[in-house]
């Protein structure tokens, strides 16, 4: 882009008001300075084996666009939603490391604020050598909470760093930490900045915005990304013309854009992000022409981390250096602290189990379903609520067994590095509001496909489910269609109603291809999957493995009986494989209809199997359901809704017929269908087996049929004179005796 220095629109107003001019001799042009913008958001506390490396990468990245003519950048969230290595000691390893690269500015993302603003105005900004910005967080008396900007000199060209913060921060974290605070929009405070920064004496040459919120997408274009989110829309148009180029963070997504600064004649802009956690050093460099007072040409893009070995990057760069003790010494650090209890266990709690081998990811485990419990505990209270808590097999790393190894460690005890290992990959946690229907959606994408509808290598992964939550499945129904029912809080759920389900971030996002995730709005709770487990365990001390399946496979019910039939199902898989469990014995049915409770009877369970079979007691009609309850697990699962028609009426029939038929002729049958519930209509047939010989329709409850007997054969014959019922009298029959005599000649 092309962009007039202020200093030379300052000069060009003094001589415009008569300002007197000094001669000046002629002079060799300037040379132009190159600026070296070095870009990170979102690293969330990455203390680990690849932080020598993304340090060393940010070496690499301030090497080659010169370290005097370099300034480093954070889009904010450089801390908490961390690694245990960092959040263990309160993310200060994470702000040692920014330290010891000469961070030159932050701005302020909403995870700085978990711990509240006190937080960051003081522990976090005492401990880092860099100011946290935001130009729109506002304090009650307005007046802004940080410093909206910074300003820096490089080779006599003067920077300002302009930082904000996204305008969703207040539903994303503790009100008790930000009470009295307001979070305007970013665009509009960072513009208002930049009339406070021309307005300076001295005004800057160059604006750099720094702002924590970005684009949905960074697999879409700029224009897609536009298209769908207004908050990128505004943030790419309506930023003041004058900023000359856009870092961005929060939304997790890598992208660099030359993008178009809209009734600017054509110009551009640099619009980056990094993606998070240090897998990309950000760069964008800004051709600076000091004579013409310009910005005559950019370039952005995103470095990969190098995968250079740790010892050749600390003999390369003297800040990797630095840092390689921190990070050293903080997970050092933290093996120790691993080793304390957190809580305690009664149990094996584990995933399933399938030949003796853990991890079995298609079954339901008594881990999945505790750490599932621990999410909705977690978040329930959280800003962002939940009613439901749903986490992924795959994010399963590790059981907790029973069996201590020693010192601190005894039987029964939980160690914070065990718990954390359950869930290593620190995933933030996030309330997806979903509908009824979407989150069946869900359950039915337990049967994978991915998103070229491909079966994946396994065609099936078990959700972890919160136990307020149970349904039933049919594996043989069509695909989309196989779970039957869905109860929530002892209730049928609502197709049309909202569920605010709590979720490791990689659901979020449509991991392990449950892209009905995806549907939903999308809230980030503040916390983190694994410190919300420690802190459940903590809080629930001891747990204990709760065997009592969630999801539970029904063959053979029917969707409509009438009240007397025997109704015959199975339960083919009613224990779960996790280590420890006792089988179910058995298994007690109940019909809940809409005003009473039926006990059906006890059914025995073997080898995790039980099979059901009952009677619908007369007088029950309407919708019904049946509650299966297990022994010794304590299983609880309200089976899918039939309909109970009222039983039908009884009627009687009386049949008589000529008792002697010559061989060859026709039998009349006469009828009466009778009955309490009114008259009978229908049909009624003469039958000789299942040979129908012949059929007349009531009138008025009579009948009478003509008989074709040319069938039978000479000799005495019983009939059955059969009435097929209609909407209030059920079936019935009568029987007539008939005897065929022989005649001379006839040939059947």
């Amino acid at each position: 882009m092309i962009h007039v220095s202020r200093r030379l629109l300052a000069a060009a107003t003094a001589a415009l008001l008569g300002a007197p001019l000094l001669a000046i001799a002629p002079a060799h042009a300037a040379d132009p300075v190159v600026l070296n913008l070095i870009g990170i958001n979102d690293f969330h506390g990455r203390i680990d084996s690849n932080t020598v490396k993304f340090a060393g990468t940010v070496e690499q990245v301030r090497r080659a666009g010169g370290d005097a003519n370099s300034l480093l950048i954070s889009a904010g969230d450089n801390v908490s939603a961390s690694l245990f290595a960092s959040a263990v000691q309160g993310d200060l390893p994470t702000i040692d490391v920014l330290n010891a690269l000469n961070l030159d500015a932050s701005a302020a993302g909403n995870h700085e604020l978990d711990q509240g603003a006190d937080d960051l105005t003081g522990r976090l900004s005492n401990a880092a050598d860099f100011p946290f910005l935001s130009a729109n967080i506002f304090k009650a008396d307005s007046t802004p909470l940080l410093d909206k900007y910074k300003i820096f000199t490089i080779d006599g060209v003067d920077v300002a760093v302009v930082g904000a913060i996204t305008e969703e921060t207040s539903a994303l974290v503790s009100p008790a930490g930000i009470q009295g605070l307001t979070f305007a929009d970013p665009t509009e405070s960072i513009n208002d900045t930049v009339d406070e920064l021309e307005a300076l004496p001295d005004a800057p040459d160059v604006i750099v915005a720094s702002i924590h919120e970005g684009a949905p997408d960074g697999t879409k274009t700029y224009e897609q990304n536009v298209a769908a989110s207004p908050v990128f829309k505004s943030i790419v148009e309506n930023t003041d013309p004058r900023v000359d180029a856009i870092f961005m963070g929060h939304t997790h997504q890598a992208y660099a854009y030359d993008a178009p600064i809209p009734n600017s004649g054509g110009e551009t802009r640099p619009v980056l992000q990094t993606g998070s956690y240090g897998s990309n050093v950000g760069n964008i460099q800004l051709t600076f022409d000091k004579d013409s007072g310009t910005v005559t040409s950019h370039t952005q893009a995103n470095v990969a981390r190098v995968s250079t070995p740790d010892a050749d990057l600390v003999a390369d760069y003297p800040r990797v250096a630095t840092v390689k003790p921190i990070v050293d010494d903080a997970l050092a650090f933290a093996a120790v602290k691993g080793n304390e209890p957190v809580g305690k266990q009664t149990a094996d709690i584990t995933t399933a189990f399938s030949g003796g081998a853990r991890d079995d990811r298609a079954s339901e485990s008594t881990l999945g379903n505790l750490v599932a419990d621990s999410l909705l505990a977690s978040v329930k209270d959280a800003p962002a609520g939940a009613d439901i808590g749903v986490t992924n097999p795959g994010g399963l790393r590790a059981d907790l067994l029973y069996a201590g190894t020693g010192g601190t460690n005894g039987d029964g005890v939980i160690t914070y590095a065990e718990a954390n290992s359950v869930l290593p990959f620190v995933n933030n946690l996030s309330t997806v509001t979903l509908s009824g229907a979407n989150f069946k959606q869900v359950l039915e994408q337990q049967w994978q496909r991915d998103a070229a509808g491909n079966v994946p290598s396994r065609a099936y992964l078990q959700l972890g489910i919160s136990k307020n939550v149970s349904y039933t499945f049919d594996p043989a129904r069509p695909e989309g269609d196989r779970i039957t029912s869905i109860t929530v809080d002892g209730a049928p759920y609502d197709p049309s109603a909202s569920y605010k389900i709590a979720v490791p971030s990689f659901l979020t996002s449509g991991g392990d291809n449950f892209r009905a995730f995806t549907l939903g709005t999308s809230v980030d709770s503040g916390l983190v999957d694994y410190q919300a487990f420690i802190d459940y365990l903590g809080g629930n001390n001891p747990v204990s493995p709760d065997f009592a399946r969630r999801a539970v496979q029904v063959d053979g019910l029917g969707a409509k009986y009438d009240a007397g039939d025997t109704v015959s199902l199975t339960l083919p898989a009613v224990d779960l494989t996790s280590k420890g469990g006792a089988p179910t014995t058995s298994v007690t049915a109940t019909l809940l209809t809409e005003s009473d409770e039926i006990d059906l009877g006890t059914f025995p369970a073997s080898a995790g199997k039980a099979d059901v079979s009952f009677t619908i007691p007369a007088g029950v009609t309407g919708s019904a359901r049946v509650r299966i309850d297990g022994t010794p697990t304590g299983m609880s699962s309200i089976l899918p809704p039939f309909e109970v028609a009222k039983a039908k009426a009884v009627a009687k029939v009386d049949a008589y017929a000529f008792p002697i038929v010559l061989e060859g002729s026709r039998a009349l049958v006469g009828f009466s269908v009778r009955g309490k519930d009114g008259r009978p209509t229908g049909t009624v047939r003469v039958l000789d087996g299942d040979d129908v010989l012949g059929e007349e329709s009531l009138r008025r409850g009579l009948g009478l049929i003509v008989a074709d007997t040319r069938l039978l054969s000479a000799g005495r014959h019983t009939l059955t004179v059969s009435y097929e019922g209609d909407d209030t009298y059920a079936p019935a029959d009568d029987q007539v005796r008939v005897t065929v005599l022989r005649f001379p000649g006839f040939h059947r």
